[in-house]
């Protein structure tokens, strides 16, 4: 099973990680390396707390599924996880990014199929497909996705798919397809890392 590294806004959205995580236990789908409510002091510094959520829990992750709810992108901890995600070092593999929208901004943001056999296998009955290509285009399509999503989307090197929740809440087979897609494409994966981290949160 993949190691997948569970992004989210931990106020908001902790029951939606604990759903996703019982799914992955009781279906063996994956095995859930994310932070933990009460893992990191927030005393901590930022760059001790940013080390730690890269060197402890992203370092032997190959998934990061970010859950995106109505403030999601406004956190600077969720930044930090998608920019640790899409880096390789000596020390840290790259990940690939699966979104995965959540009830509260579903009906704002469109599904987005970026791999291969994505939209036969989790959407066989849509076909009103149109395809972006400008930042604008995207910002307008994904208004509650973190900025750094969307900068990688308007990348032709990038695969990051857009999942709503309403197709992963009862189809573990989808959760299972998306992660392993998501894996199997992180590599070839050529992220856009330009945009500086956070570093405080920004106000909805």
């Amino acid at each position: 099973m993949h190691k997948v590294f569970i992004s989210y806004h931990h106020k908001n959205d902790q029951p939606y990680k604990e759903y996703l995580v019982g799914m992955g236990n009781w279906y063996g789908l994956f095995v859930d390396r994310s932070v933990h409510p009460g893992d990191i002091s927030n005393k901590l510094k930022t760059e001790t707390i940013r080390q730690k959520i890269r060197d402890d829990y992203l370092r032997d992750s190959t998934v990061t599924v970010l859950l995106c709810g109505e403030e999601t992108q406004y956190r600077k901890h969720v930044d930090w996880e998608l920019k640790s995600s899409m880096i390789a070092n000596k020390e840290n593999s790259k990940s690939g990014i699966l979104v995965i929208t959540l009830p509260s901004i579903s009906s704002r943001n469109w599904c987005r199929a970026s791999q291969d056999g994505e939209k036969q296998t989790i959407y066989p009955g849509v076909t009103d497909w149109i395809p972006l290509y400008s930042r604008s285009d995207y910002n307008a399509r994904y208004p509650d996705l973190p900025d750094r999503i969307i900068d990688n989307f308007v990348e032709s090197n990038v695969r990051i798919s857009v999942c709503p929740w309403c197709w992963i809440e009862h189809h573990p087979g989808n959760l299972k397809w998306l992660i392993d897609a998501t894996f199997n494409s992180r590599l070839t994966n050529q992220y856009d890392l330009t945009r500086p981290m956070k570093m405080q949160n920004d106000s909805p």
